[in-house]
């Protein structure tokens, strides 16, 4: 049974930083795209990091820009865990944060038709 598990969430003033964690069991965790996703209140769901597996040819990373220069998507599979560094927080960052799986790396840059998700954990920013 596959699980992703996420951790980390919490409150925290404007210009804080955080570390989310996605703990993955049930798959082969280096051979997946890894992404974080996240939904405000009334608003869909969006991209906002993601980072290739050992399946693909090169080595890829990509974010949304509005958390450029400040949120760092990274692995270790060793741990079979993702994180997401987010520095210099803002309000508009506040959102249920999601950890998604995929073994194509398009699925999760678009967010559609990926494989595993996991339940989120909530992130509020105050001003």
């Amino acid at each position: 049974q596959v699980e992703l598990v996420e951790l980390g969430g919490g409150l925290v003033q404007a210009g804080d930083s955080l570390r989310l964690s996605c703990v993955v069991s049930g798959l082969y965790f280096s051979t997946y795209a890894m992404g974080w996703f996240r939904q405000a209140p009334g608003k869909e769901r969006d991209f906002v990091a993601s980072i290739s597996g050992s399946d693909g040819l090169t080595f890829r990373e990509d974010s949304h820009d509005s958390v450029k220069g400040r949120f760092t998507i990274s692995r270790d599979n060793a741990k079979n865990t993702v994180y997401l560094q987010m520095n210099s927080l803002k309000p508009e960052d506040t959102a249920v944060y999601y950890c998604a799986a995929d073994r194509r790396y398009t699925e999760i840059l678009s967010g559609r038709g990926v494989s595993y998700w996991g339940k989120g954990t909530l992130v509020t920013v105050s001003s």
